[in-house]
């Protein structure tokens, strides 16, 4: 396994903030946007076309990039007195008889279950191609009988649910782990916590408010795969409609106070780790890097900040971003 100085990784980890330009214009298509809000998460952990608007993720890429550069910088550098000295893992290589040859993920963007998905893949240094599907008319996906996303192509295999891609995608690369220990219990206990509890925290704080959604559809319509008209749509249409979806979504899950239910998570989950570095122990395991990869697409909006800031996450994830290491996407 290769290493890399604990700094260094963190320092490049704040290159993880993006510019969006924004987009004004009159809203389009509303009721379709609107209808696509109201639904939640599925229980297969995989986002529809309708479901898709709840559970986005942002860049810091409006004018105010140049300060959200520097927030981040301030947390990094404060993660790095703490990491000095230390060597942080990088990529866990997979032996080349084992490695698959083709992979292609069809993803949103801002998904976070297609975000667990490339977490793994990034952590394990499988290159993979992405095609983003439009929410709306899904094109992109016509030719599968499976209608959400993420859907992962391998060697040829449908892959579907991000749980599931993940349980095969790790017996192929490991065909001979022995399974059924108490670590594999731990790690299987917490990938759960993630798809029903952690995930359900997400809409709740991104859309918390009218300025904090339209931070997160200005990355959205920057990043998602729209036309011009449906760019303008989203980001106005489908900021408000969210806004007050996420209202209903705090009344289902029994949400009070989202920031606090955050890191109430944030701190659970640092709780578990029980002084490790990783729940994994000197590397991540698969529940580390589910909760890695849900959790990236609120790292950099407020949300994400504000929970680095008020909650013990901060070194836990600078350390698996440092993990996981620069993204395994290669061109389509």
């Amino acid at each position: 396994m290769r290493r890399i100085n604990g700094l260094t990784a963190l320092c490049r980890a704040v290159k993880g903030v993006a510019a969006a330009p924004s987009v004004a214009g009159n809203p389009v298509r509303h009721h379709r946007l609107v209808q696509a809000a109201l639904s939640t998460t599925t229980n297969d952990g995989a986002l529809s076309r309708s479901n898709w608007l709840s559970y986005n993720r942002t860049a810091a890429g409006q004018s105010t990039s140049a300060a959200a550069h520097a927030v981040a910088g301030v947390i990094l550098f404060s993660a790095a007195a703490t990491a000095l000295g230390e060597e942080a893992h990088a990529k866990e290589p997979v032996q080349s008889e084992f490695r698959p040859k083709d992979v292609v993920l069809y993803q949103y963007e801002a998904c976070p279950f297609c975000n667990k998905v490339k977490a793994f893949l990034d952590y394990y240094d499988i290159p993979y191609k992405v095609v983003e599907v439009n929410p709306l008319s899904k094109k992109e996906i016509k030719w599968s009988d499976y209608k959400k996303v993420p859907i992962l192509m391998v060697d040829g295999e449908q892959m579907v649910d991000s749980s599931d891609i993940i349980d095969k995608l790790a017996k192929k690369i490991h065909p001979d782990k022995a399974v059924g220990s108490v670590a594999d219990n731990e790690e299987k206990k917490w990938r759960g916590w993630v798809d029903n509890h952690l995930v359900h925290m997400l809409s709740p704080n991104i859309y918390r408010n009218t300025s904090e959604a339209l931070e997160s559809f200005d990355y959205i319509t920057s990043h998602g795969n729209f036309s011009f008209a449906e760019r303008i749509a989203a980001k106005y249409a489908g900021a408000a409609a969210m806004y007050f979806v996420s209202k209903k979504l705090k009344k289902k899950y029994n949400i009070t106070d989202e920031r606090a239910s955050l890191y109430e998570a944030a701190e659970t989950w640092v709780d578990a780790l029980d002084g490790r570095d990783f729940l994994g122990g000197t590397k991540p395991n698969l529940a580390d890097l589910a909760v890695y990869g849900v959790l990236r697409p609120i790292r950099y909006l407020k949300s994400g900040r504000d929970m680095v800031e008020q909650t013990r996450i901060g070194d836990w994830y600078a350390r698996m971003e440092a993990a996981a290491g620069p993204s395994s996407r290669i061109q389509a």
